[in-house]
């Protein structure tokens, strides 16, 4: 669908990021809300009332909403923004991507392990190639990028081992359909926040999910 489509201005709504002013699919933002007591919360399953703040799913540009004082100037009142926000965003969202791919492979559409791994990727059965970013880098390299599909290194072994009922684990990977395109999109958002996937933002890694 051409960017300009009718379509996909239906399935792909734009926000205006309050930092950088820029006007992006939603899938590369992070929503707030003001709540009643003047606290700004984020809303990362994008379901509270209120009218959304949006902000650029990189940690750069939270830091700066931060410090410029931007929520208050969004919400065009006094607000006040709980200790440490961006950290607060940063574990919010790695435990909705860890939640996720759990569904995933509750689901059976998520496998760990690098054999189990490699099969699927063979096989053309993988979507999505997850790797531990802490995992060694010469393990990682045997694999490879799904075709047509996506790779995120934005979880730590602990994580992605969570994600699969395990102390750790390095290597994982997803099929296409059920959950997958969620993982995509929160996936890219972590990314941004972390910067461990070669420091793209989630607006820019999100435009092929």
């Amino acid at each position: 669908m051409t960017r300009g489509g009718k379509d996909k201005a239906q399935e792909d709504p734009e926000r205006r990021c309050i930092v950088t002013a820029e006007v992006q699919p939603k899938a590369g933002l992070i929503r707030f809300v003001v709540g009643p007591d003047g606290m700004i919360y984020p809303d990362l399953a994008e379901k509270l009332p209120g009218r959304g703040i949006w902000v650029s799913a990189d940690r750069d540009v939270l830091e700066k909403a931060v410090k410029k004082g931007l929520f208050a100037r969004a919400a065009k009142a006094p607000v006040t923004l709980p200790e440490g926000l961006v950290d607060l965003v940063e574990a919010g969202m790695a435990a909705r991507v860890v939640e996720l791919v759990s569904l995933a492979r509750k689901s059976g559409r998520a496998v760990c392990g690098f054999e189990k791994v490699k099969t699927w990727l063979s096989e053309g059965r993988a979507k999505v190639l997850l790797q531990a970013s802490d995992g060694s880098d010469r393990g990682k390299g045997k694999l490879w990028t799904p075709e047509g599909g996506r790779w995120f290194g934005c979880l730590t072994a602990s994580e992605l081992g969570l994600a699969f009922g395990r102390d750790h684990a390095i290597h994982g990977a997803l099929a296409a359909g059920g959950l997958t395109s969620r993982v995509i999109v929160d996936a890219a958002r972590l990314s941004g926040l972390r910067k461990r996937d070669g420091g793209t933002t989630a607006e820019k890694d999100t435009k092929t999910a």
